[in-house]
């Protein structure tokens, strides 16, 4: 069975346990946490995922990782149930599709804006407004930094893209300028 679909029916289901329980923005939150630390750690995918290393052993990483972060009991068990069903590489996924269910519930649309250089909140503000106004649907904009766009702004909204980008408006005009082979 392919890792998304695996990751979905976790997903579907601790989005259902988190509405029940009121602890769906908990949820996402800590989970996310774990899925980061999952991507940016070699060491914890090599502790959890190496077949050498004892069960019990990595049960216990697991245990002081939600002891770090203070994890709730739901986020506790569900890593501990995929470090027993072999399954904790799909934690990444686990984490994402949780959070696009949760927004799906609550209506919002995230928006990936990457820019070159950091810009100021009231930027920001302006852009969130601007999108809504656009979408008809709350936005949440998630920020990110490219150097290598030189100036300028790209926005991702599920599979729209609106590229503003000085590295594009060039590309453009070079297009334009320069006659096809």
């Amino acid at each position: 069975m392919s890792v998304q679909i695996v990751a979905r029916r976790y997903a579907q289901a601790l989005l259902e346990i988190g509405a029940e329980d009121g602890t769906l923005d908990a949820l996402v939150e800590q989970l996310g946490t774990l899925g980061s630390a999952w991507d940016t750690s070699p060491d914890l995918r090599n502790a959890l995922e190496n077949p050498l290393i004892a069960h019990e052993a990595k049960k216990a990483v697991v245990a002081e990782l939600c002891e770090q972060i203070g994890a709730s009991v739901t986020t506790k068990h569900t890593l501990q149930m995929l470090v027993d069903r072999r399954r904790v590489q799909t934690l990444p996924y686990v984490a994402s599709y949780l959070r696009e269910l949760a927004d799906r519930r609550k209506g919002v649309l995230r928006a990936e804006v990457t820019t070159a250089a950091p810009l100021s909140d009231a930027y920001y503000d302006r852009l969130r407004a601007q999108l809504e106004k656009m979408t008809g649907q709350k936005v949440v904009v998630d920020r990110r930094l490219d150097p290598a766009l030189v100036a300028g702004v790209v926005t991702r909204i599920g599979d729209r893209i609106l590229d503003g980008s000085l590295r594009t408006r060039l590309q453009s005009l070079k297009d334009a300028l320069l006659p096809q082979a």
